[in-house]
């Protein structure tokens, strides 16, 4: 369990980020204004909904899958159970790669444990033979970085700027 830091202007766009930025704005400016802080969770919960229903299309083992968001600090809150080490990271990745996320608040827990992998947020000019020479020391085992990564990667060329990825142990 922790807090995942992530690039907030990259990846997936699943709800209008701006409108939770005004709306936590507006909240803060008149804390005693119940209708902007009502439109405000709204808006937070229909973040955190899309965010949950973005993972359920991934096909990842979960249950009791939660995802909340806080608007005000770009912060997705991840509960639940996964079934193994790595849905869990593919988890926190969903959460961290959707625009308007910054920061992912890791409350999930494993039914099976194994050893975790590490994260590597990609830079411009990245390619996944590149980001292998840089991890395993080959860059011929880019495709373990990309299946790690399935079905968010839905091909080994298709990556961006900002995006997080799982680097599995060998």
């Amino acid at each position: 369990m922790g807090l995942f830091d992530f690039v907030k202007a990259a990846g997936e766009k699943l709800f209008r980020a701006g409108d939770t930025d005004s709306a936590a704005a507006a909240a803060a400016a008149a804390p005693d204004d119940q209708a902007a802080q009502a439109h405000l969770d709204e808006l937070n919960r229909t973040a955190g909904d899309a965010i949950e229903a973005y993972i359920n299309t991934q096909g990842l083992a979960v249950t009791g899958l939660t995802v909340t968001f806080d608007g005000a600090r770009g912060a997705a809150t991840v509960f639940g159970v996964a079934g193994d080490q790595a849905s869990k990271e593919k988890i926190l990745l969903c959460c961290g790669n959707v625009a308007g996320v910054s920061q992912v608040n890791d409350m999930l827990s494993v039914d099976q444990g194994a050893p975790e992998a590490s994260f590597y947020t990609v830079v411009s000019g990245d390619n996944l033979s590149k980001i292998a020479k840089a991890h395993y020391a080959d860059a011929n085992k880019y495709m373990a970085i990309f299946e790690a990564n399935k079905p968010m990667l839905g091909h080994p060329d298709r990556i961006y700027p900002g995006q997080v990825l799982r680097i599995p142990p060998l």
